[in-house]
């Protein structure tokens, strides 16, 4: 299909060309180029091969170069990309045509290379983008600069293709939510994500997407103000996809993102308490450096569970605090739920020592 198009367009355009270069080239070569396109119009590949091949032109003629484009158009239509291309890039190298000529075998060239992977080259013909560039130009381009690794540079460019196009797929508006996200650009994520949830409102899976992207953006408040939302619709998600959605935050470096929306989960009974979640609500508060939140999540667990372990975290995080009693009691209840002796005895005497170099050494020491 694509093909057909492009076979269109240049049999539209090269009259055109061929009646502004009557005057200029060599009467034989402008007959030949006029029997050579009305043979490809009938499919005649062979008779148009023979037409090009029955004249020649001399180096670094306009003539030259008018054959060179009808031979590449004829390669192109034949299945033949490679030659087409190699012909088209003498064409462009050339610099004889210009105007229209011009554009056309540059996006010519262009849809060329980027079927062979050559994005850089697709680049370098389509750039600058013009204000009016047309939106398969802009598609172009945004698949050449994401071969190459680009994102910050094929994003705009998306933009505009979409803005100029607001019926395009949803595979458009979610490569902008995903693209947008991958650089860190949460609000422009949120909003393409808002569009899609727009066209699909019954779908629990763009409005999970939405609150992951409030919470990367920081904005759990809100997060879990969509899934209440999507709730209130009668959507429901599952656990797993919504412990995943609290990962999220803590893969991403946002780990008092990541508690306050679990938080809120569990306060509100939309994810039921286990020992799992409470842990890993425990850890998020603590890599979050709110050891008070994280030591009142563990010691909770520890008076219910009787879990040596989760006595040990008790007593590291009030050891972090300079909270030398309450650590040494920990460590005491640690103990007696079977923790490892050398350990506690190794924290027992830091924390003792701590608190004589504090000068408390009247307090009890834990035995």
């Amino acid at each position: 299909m694509m093909r057909r198009l492009l076979l269109v367009l240049f049999f539209s355009s090269l009259p055109l060309a061929v009646v502004h270069a009557a005057q200029t080239i060599d009467p034989r070569v402008f007959t030949a180029l006029q029997k050579a396109q009305q043979a490809q119009q009938k499919g005649d590949y062979q008779a148009a091969r023979q037409a090009l091949a029955a004249v020649q032109a001399k180096p670094d003629s306009l003539e030259q170069v008018m054959l060179w484009r009808s031979q590449g158009y004829l390669a192109w239509a034949e299945g033949d990309a490679g030659k087409a291309a190699s012909l088209l890039e003498k064409v462009v190298a050339s610099g004889k045509l210009e105007g229209e000529q011009q554009r056309e075998d540059h996006a010519n060239l262009a849809r060329l290379s980027l079927a062979a992977g050559r994005h850089g080259r697709v680049v370098e013909l389509l750039s600058p983008v013009p204000s009016d560039a047309s939106s398969e130009v802009l598609q172009m381009l945004v698949q050449a600069y994401q071969g190459l690794g680009q994102p910050a540079k094929a994003l705009p460019l998306a933009e505009r293709y979409v803005q100029a196009n607001p019926k395009v797929d949803d595979d458009w508006l979610q490569f902008l939510v995903s693209l947008n996200a991958d650089l860190k650009r949460y609000p422009a994520a949120e909003r393409w994500q808002r569009q899609l949830l727009g066209r699909h409102p019954d779908d629990a899976r763009r409005w999970r997407q939405l609150a992951g992207l409030q919470q990367l953006s920081g904005e759990q408040h809100k997060a879990l103000a969509t899934l209440r939302a999507a709730h209130r619709k009668g959507l429901r998600f599952s656990a797993e996809e919504l412990d995943q959605l609290v990962l999220l935050a803590s893969a991403a470096g946002q780990p008092w993102q990541g508690a306050k929306l679990l938080e809120g989960l569990l306060a509100d009974g939309t994810l039921a308490r286990n020992a799992v979640r409470e842990e890993r609500l425990g850890l998020l508060w603590w890599q979050a450096r709110e050891r008070s939140k994280a030591v009142g999540v563990y010691r909770d667990l520890a008076q219910r569970s009787g879990n040596a372990k989760h006595w040990l975290q008790v007593a590291q995080l009030e050891l972090e605090q300079s909270r030398w009693r309450a650590g040494l009691d920990a460590l005491a209840a640690a103990e007696k739920a079977g923790a490892e002796r050398a350990k506690v005895r190794q924290w027992r005497e830091w924390a003792q020592s701590q608190l004589e170099f504090d000068g408390a050494p009247h307090l009890a020491r834990a035995n």
